[in-house]
């Protein structure tokens, strides 16, 4: 138990075992009722940097892992870290001098969240596609508002909006395959709903005027 702790709150286990212990208290508070169970994600579509939110939103998608809940996919990543960061210090790095631990423990630390990335993708991309399925349809009084791009452009295969319902504002998939160029800070008019893609097929709002 001693060599299990000394290598768990060694470096470069010691910042993986710091968030996989704030996840595990998140969910405890979660479980009980005391946090709400969907309060990280709004992080994603929240009043602060509207970029900072896009971006991440854009990174779940290229991922494989829009819908999932954020604190889903940060536990995961912790834990891969974690095991990874583990058995490296307990394997290799206690095996080294001092001086060469700390600064192969911080690359270590670093290249880890490369495959734990690619792991926590491979993992939740079932959970993003049961979660996509089990979705409630979308409401029909969406169509005909108009919402701001928030990605860098809008093709038939990507783009992000987000749509001012007032409160949180929420971050929509949209996808555009006209001619006219969409870009970030556009304003585009949701015109259908695309259910096998989950997203809004979009035109620029004025074109939609003009119709």
């Amino acid at each position: 138990m001693t060599d299990f702790l000394r290598t768990a709150l060694a470096f470069p286990t010691l910042p993986y075992s710091v968030l996989l212990a704030v996840c595990v208290a998140y969910w405890t508070l979660a479980a009980t009722g005391l946090f709400g169970a969907d309060g990280a994600d709004t992080l994603l579509a929240g009043d602060g940097d509207a970029d900072g939110a896009s971006g991440a939103a854009a990174l779940l998608s290229r991922m494989g892992l829009s819908g999932v809940p954020l604190m889903v996919i940060l536990t995961v990543l912790a834990f891969i870290g974690w095991l990874g960061t583990y058995f490296v210090h307990l394997l290799v790095l206690s095996h080294v001098p001092a001086g060469v631990r700390v600064v192969a423990g911080a690359a270590i630390a670093l290249a880890m969240l490369v495959p734990g990335l690619f792991a926590t993708s491979l993992l939740l991309r079932p959970m993003a596609r049961l979660l996509l399925r089990l979705r409630p349809p979308t409401e029909a009084s969406l169509l005909g508002q108009v919402a701001v791009v928030t990605s860098p452009s809008v093709d038939a295969g990507y783009g992000l909006a987000r749509f001012d319902d007032g409160g949180a504002g929420l971050v929509l998939q949209v996808r555009h395959a006209g001619e006219a160029r969409i870009a970030r800070g556009d304003r585009v008019a949701l015109i259908e709903y695309l259910d096998a893609q989950h997203a809004y097929r979009v035109i620029p709002e004025r074109q939609f005027q003009s119709v």
